[in-house]
């Protein structure tokens, strides 16, 4: 027996270093092979009519290969005519709606994990414009109370309804196990429904169901007894809760922690969140932007934890074994659920268990994903191009029908994932960059402290161009001459995008610095800082630069800043922005000194002194090298910025999928 566990250890290296990550564990009839949960997660990849789709089946059973012991799908709305939040739900009492439930089920066993599904109410939401809804929404609003609010009339929910919807909830269980599911989540947090009976402020009910808490938790305690009617005993249920609303609309820690006593008995695994959907301000720390430091709401549950004897889950932007190993050996928490971060890598759990940590992709906490369904009813990820795609993208790399020599023209990301999956293809790579290291714009976009998580993502980059086998050239400019001289047999350009100066009076003087330079060299500038550009750029070099205790004035010639962002990571910049900066916007920069700049709002002009200038303003693709260097190479590829300047995103997933062509 030590014999067979040595050679388990010895091929999965990840048992010995992630010991009690890698426990198993038992809740009701089922045995969890680790401890780690894909965290609920619900993109849009549903039918109008409320289903499943094929994309959104890939998607979860690509979650269940890559290691993770249960995958959990987020979100599926119990009773459809008076909850559902977004504009596109799984509707779970909507004719039809068996077959995608079943297929959903056996993908994610195929897989080899547990599925699990989480049924939710949206309250209020269900009637109202919401973040994720603002079409087809339900013909009334019924929260626990009677109020206006901006966007809209809310009905106090009748007693009747109540009743109703508990039965919903019992009728919803009993399909989704039906249907091949090995168990369900019911959410009570977040600012749903439950969430919404619970709170003091929002609960103003005289009835059962209001008043002290034993009231405000009755609704829920009756639908976790008409779900374990429907289950039976043995059925796992878990609960998601908050250990803190962070709201005076919500509940207070002490509160959150005796609703995980009163529903202790009537649950197997407890799931600590915080915050409400629904609040701008909170939705950034519900799934934590990278202005927290990960596993920001691990306190929750380890509070929980020390409260209630059955097992407690985590969540928190979690992204590190390391770190996941270190909350469970302390007690903090019992399990830890994933959510973006397995979107970013979904083999996370596998690589970790094989000992290669050190090649997980790093989520960024960009809200790419988020803004996606939201805009397109998709789902991607900056840093996974594969990433809602599952179903018509392979997950292997298939070799090249015939090996080529591959000239990579740019070592930013675009140029390093290119040549990596050309070379993983079985072309002969050479990657040849213009400067001393490898990243491009990933290098001083990752200096500031709140985005290590892309110098995190350039490392793991580097080192898969090491492993890949791709000859690297750094200090050496590409032009026409040297792609015709090296005669490669596919050409990548990936030659980044040239910083803006605007045609200024001044611009050239020394006072001035590039945003790049100034990321890059950060003590080069002086305690006063005019930074000329809004953008997405201008504003997070304010934040980075009032860290290291710079005094910062953003100029903008548009009515607002950081446009360009989607609007989860806005939500996020935002507050941080207003405490870093001073924003002038609606202003124009009409001169440059010595000492300053002298600028226009709306035709009223004025000095703003400053020690340094940065200029912010965007970048330009270099067409004509773009052209010239094609020209030279009958088979050829433009990615990332000097095909169009824009985001990461585009860059990573040019990349790859120019590759994939050659």
């Amino acid at each position: 027996m030590e014999r067979q566990t040595d050679l388990h250890e010895e091929r999965f290296p990840g048992l010995r270093q992630y010991p009690k990550l890698f426990s198993p564990l038992r809740l009701g009839n089922i045995r969890l092979k680790n401890r780690i949960i894909a965290a609920p997660t619900s993109p849009s990849m549903i039918t109008a009519q409320g289903h499943f789709t094929s994309e959104m089946i890939a998607y979860l059973e690509e979650k269940a290969r890559g290691g993770a012991a249960v995958v959990t799908y987020g979100e599926a709305i119990v009773h459809s005519a008076t909850g559902k939040s977004h504009n596109k739900q799984l509707q779970l009492d909507s004719f039809g709606v068996r077959q995608g439930l079943a297929q959903a089920a056996r993908a994610i066993h195929n897989g080899g994990a547990h599925a699990n599904i989480q049924l939710s109410h949206g309250g209020k939401y269900g009637g109202l414009a919401s973040v994720g809804g603002d079409v087809g929404c339900c013909a009334v609003a019924y929260g626990p109370s009677a109020e206006r609010t901006p966007a809209g009339e809310v009905r106090e929910m009748p007693e009747a309804l109540i009743r109703e919807i508990v039965c919903a909830y019992g009728a919803a269980a009993k399909l989704c196990k039906e249907c091949g599911f090995d168990m369900v989540q019911v959410h009570a947090a977040h600012g749903w429904l439950f969430s919404q009976f619970l709170s003091p402020k929002q609960n103003r009910r005289r009835d059962g169901f209001g008043g002290r808490l034993e009231n405000r938790a009755r609704f829920l305690l009756m639908a976790l007894d008409a779900v374990r009617a429907a289950v039976g005993p043995e059925f796992p249920i878990e609960i998601r809760l908050s250990g803190d609303d962070l709201s005076p609309e919500g509940m207070p820690p002490e509160e959150c922690l005796q609703v995980a006593k009163l529903v202790e008995g009537k649950v197997d695994l407890m799931n600590i969140s915080c915050g409400n959907h629904e609040d701008p301000g909170l939705f950034c720390r519900t799934h934590p932007s990278a202005f927290y430091p990960r596993g920001v709401n691990v306190y929750l549950a380890a509070r929980v934890c020390q409260a209630v004897s059955c097992p407690v889950a985590c969540v928190g932007s979690l992204n590190d074994p390391g770190q996941m190993e270190r909350i469970l050996q302390e007690g903090q928490a019992d399990v830890v659920e994933l959510g973006r971060a397995l979107l970013a890598d979904p083999m996370l759990p596998r690589k970790a268990k094989e000992g290669r940590a050190d090649d997980i992709t790093p989520c960024l906490r960009c809200y790419e994903c988020f803004g996606e369904t939201v805009k397109c009813e998709s789902v991607k990820c900056t840093v996974n191009p594969r990433m809602g795609q599952q179903l018509t993208v392979p997950a292997g790399i298939a070799k090249a029908p015939a090996s080529k020599n591959v000239l990579v023209a740019g070592g930013g990301p675009g140029g390093m994932q290119a040549a990596i999956t050309a070379a993983r293809r079985g072309h002969r790579v050479t990657l040849v960059e213009r400067s001393g290291r490898l990243g491009g714009n990933l290098l001083p976009a990752g200096m500031p402290e709140f985005k290590k998580d892309l110098e995190e993502f350039r490392r793991v980059l580097v080192r898969r161009v090491g492993q890949a086998g791709v000859n690297v050239i750094l200090n050496q400019c590409v032009d026409s001459a040297y792609v015709r001289e090296a005669a490669p047999d596919a050409l990548v350009v990936a030659v980044g995008a040239k910083e803006l100066a605007p045609p200024i009076p001044g611009i050239g003087l020394p006072i001035v610095k590039m945003a790049a330079a100034a990321e890059l060299e950060p003590d080069a500038l002086g305690e006063k800082v005019v930074i000329i550009g809004g953008g997405l750029v201008g504003c997070e070099l304010a934040i980075s630069l009032h860290q290291r205790g710079k005094r910062c004035v953003v100029i903008e010639m548009k009515p607002d800043v950081a446009n360009e962002a989607n609007p989860f990571y806005r939500g996020g910049l935002m507050p941080q922005l207003a405490q870093a900066a001073k924003l002038m916007t609606g202003t124009g920069v009409c001169e440059v000194r010595e000492d300053g700049v002298v600028c226009d709002t709306g035709g009223r002009r004025q000095f703003v002194a400053a020690d340094s200038v940065v200029c912010a303003v965007g970048f330009r693709a270099p067409y004509g090298l773009v052209d010239s260097l094609c020209a030279q190479a009958p088979e050829h590829y433009v990615v990332g910025d000097c095909a169009k300047a824009g985001q990461i995103c585009d860059a990573v997933s040019g990349g790859y999928f120019a590759a994939l062509q050659i």
